[in-house]
């Protein structure tokens, strides 16, 4: 597993992290001006609570989107800021609007472990099936990051516990290279099968065990 974390770990810092995304022209990436609304994400960058309601009062566009595509709402939700996350929702953010890594808020919520957030954007209709641009979904990186209460807000949602994501991998192979005893306990408990491989014939057991997470692989076994 040890060539599937070592990606997926270097994915994640590439697509969430974005201060390691390139600084795309407006024009090369089709965002909208953002002259008009900049004021608006300066203020939601920096936490600015008051100067957000004033200009959306004044009618900045909720939506607007910066350089890397990031809405107030998907830095609001990364960053796990509760305030500004409602301010937003209450002015009609668009909930799956996702960046130029095709991030959505959900995937930003749920990678970070702020599961009240993650429960609001799907409360609200945000889709849990989507993935971004390396294929991962809101599922996968809560379940790679050790986050099970994500995880179980995710489930309800309705996706099915043996999903196959890419590479035949499942949500178990995932919270199994991950290490995390609770993640791989709650897939458990709701029914995930440890007997099925990823298309190397590799279990989530096997990959417990490539990655020398020892409590993870005595519960798979």
């Amino acid at each position: 597993m040890k060539h599937y974390m070592n990606r997926f770990l270097y994915l994640v810092l590439a697509t969430l992290q974005l201060g390691t995304l390139p600084l795309t022209s407006f024009a090369q990436a089709g965002l909208q001006d953002m002259n008009s609304n900049g004021e608006f994400m300066i203020a939601a960058r920096s936490a600015n609570l008051a100067a957000v309601k004033r200009l959306l009062a004044a009618g900045a566009a909720v939506n607007t989107r910066d350089r890397n595509g990031d809405t107030a709402l998907n830095i609001a939700a990364r960053r796990g800021d509760a305030e500004l996350f409602t301010v937003l929702m209450n002015a009609h953010a668009a909930v799956d609007l996702a960046n130029i890594a095709g991030v959505t808020p959900l995937m930003s919520a749920a990678f970070n472990g702020h599961v009240e957030l993650v429960k609001a954007l799907l409360a609200a209709g945000a889709d849990p099936k989507l993935q971004d641009q390396i294929h991962k979904t809101a599922a996968i990186y809560a379940a790679g990051t050790g986050h099970p209460d994500c995880v179980a807000a995710l489930l309800g949602a309705g996706l099915a516990v043996n999903q196959r994501y890419e590479h035949e991998e499942t949500l178990l192979m995932w919270a199994a290279g991950s290490g995390d005893p609770q993640t791989v306990q709650l897939l458990l408990d709701r029914g995930a099968s440890p007997q099925l491989t990823d298309d190397r014939g590799w279990s989530a057991l096997r990959i417990a065990e490539e990655e020398g997470h020892g409590a993870v692989a005595a519960l798979l076994h």
